[in-house]
This record gives structure tokens, C-alpha cells and sequence, in this order.
């Protein structure tokens, strides 16, 4: 076999190992309430997710619900004519008094749980 037919069948094996490792927005969902039970993850009063622990796949977690938020976000923020950062910060509270005790919550820069 040549080289190049080793590289290209390489990368063919790459690639489909990587996609098959990729999270999508549904299943990111799905494991959310692990990552956050875990300690993996928390609310941030921003209105994101802040990774707690970088372990397993909490930052593509974090990403992805993270960019469906900031869609919502801005979405929310254009019909009622707002401040995104306005959106983001009500949000934020709104997340953080929803979690539950045990889980983290971002205060001041700090991790602490709840």
C-alpha cells in the first residue's frame, strides 16, 4: 500500500471517529443533569454554564447549550426590545435560584455549591 493511500485511509478513520465522538445539542441536553450532578458543571450569573471540573465531555456540553442559550438569549432580548446583557443577566439569577442544593453555582468568580 502506498503512503498516500495509508495517510488517506488514516484520516477517513480519524474523521469518523472524531464525528462519531461529537455531541449534538439533543444529547448534550441529555447529559446535563449528570454533568451538573457530578460537579462537572454550573450556572454562571451570566446566564451560561461555567465548567466546574474539565472532565469527560463537560466543555462540548457547556459549548453547545451555552450557543442555544445565547440564541434564545438574543432572541428574547430583540421581541422585547432589551439589552442582551439584560436577557443574560435575569436569566443567570433565574438559573441560579432554580438549582438545586449540592449542585455549583458561579458567585463572585468563585465555585461554590449551592
Amino acid at each position: 500500500m502506498s503512503l498516500y493511500k495509508r495517510f488517506a485511509s488514516l484520516l477517513l478513520l480519524l474523521s469518523l471517529s472524531l464525528s462519531a465522538a461529537a455531541l449534538d445539542l439533543n444529547q448534550a441536553m441529555s447529559a446535563l443533569g449528570n454533568a451538573k450532578a457530578s460537579g462537572q458543571l454550573g450556572e454562571m450569573p451570566n446566564g451560561y454554564l461555567g465548567v466546574v471540573k474539565p472532565e469527560g465531555q463537560a466543555a462540548e456540553i457547556a459549548r453547545l447549550i451555552n450557543q442555544a442559550r445565547r440564541a434564545e438569549y438574543q432572541k428574547l432580548a430583540s421581541q422585547n426590545g432589551i439589552a442582551l446583557s439584560d436577557v443574560e443577566a435575569i436569566a443567570g439569577q433565574k438559573a441560579i435560584d432554580k438549582t438545586p442544593a449540592g449542585h455549583y453555582i458561579q458567585v463572585q468568580g468563585k465555585w461554590l455549591r449551592k
